[in-house]
């Protein structure tokens, strides 16, 4: 269940005209048979875990992931994760994560590299894995962006930018640092570094050191680390 805050953020978007547009553009698709991923009950499954007061940590994704394994999607809501398969166990580790994987490994002391892709855990914690764009078309990169959901997420960032009293940004790639152009600096701690795709993360990702970083600054809060 969405979480009341991101509740009254998501139902104030849906009132406005934009997002009433963007709806109808996806519930055609639906309609023509066009597979949209993720499911409709994942979409917003970013927003269940932890209320917006409650977040530690926003890492900053594009759109969700477009593939199938067997009959499950790679997409289920939450940016850079894939989620357990029921035919497989589990769902092959797309790329990105990894190389997400492999600077945890000489990042975090006695990280262990998982044998699954789900993040779910860190969602728990209080991780905001929040995609620029929350569908897409299945096979079609990109295929959702500018139907409306940029301004969606565009509020939700700026909602915590204003409202939070202070959480760790995680914007990998010029993408997501555009996005976050706005961030308070002086408040929340903002760490910029390239993708973690095999394209960029040798351009600096690997050796950014932005999980142990966000861990010692929660901890200069006050806050519990996050168990990566």
């Amino acid at each position: 269940m969405i979480k009341p805050h991101w509740q009254k953020i998501i139902t104030e978007q849906q009132s406005q005209d934009y997002y009433c547009q963007l709806q109808v553009e996806i519930a055609n698709q639906r309609a023509q048979g066009i597979p949209i991923f993720p499911q409709e009950q994942d979409v917003f499954r970013a927003f269940e875990f932890h209320d917006l007061a409650d977040i530690k940590v926003v890492i900053l994704g594009q759109d969700p992931y477009h593939g199938m394994v067997g009959n499950t999607p790679q997409a289920h809501g939450l940016a850079f994760s894939v989620p357990f398969s029921p035919e497989n166990g589990k769902v092959k580790i797309p790329p990105s994560l990894v190389n997400i994987y492999k600077e945890l490994v000489t990042d975090i002391d006695g990280f262990d590299t998982p044998e699954h892709g789900n993040l779910t855990h860190w969602a728990e914690q209080g991780v905001l894995l929040l995609n620029t764009v929350l569908t897409v078309q299945q096979g079609k990169a990109h295929s959702h962006a500018k139907l409306g959901w940029e301004r969606f997420t565009d509020t939700i960032i700026e909602q915590v930018n204003r409202q939070h009293r202070g959480c760790v940004f995680i914007l990998w790639g010029a993408h997501a640092q555009k996005k976050g152009r706005g961030i308070d600096a002086d408040k929340h701690l903002v760490l910029n570094g390239p993708h973690p795709s095999p394209l960029s993360a040798y351009r600096g990702f690997f050796g950014c050191q932005h999980f142990s970083k966000t861990n010692a600054w929660l901890k200069s809060k006050k806050l519990a680390s996050i168990k990566w």
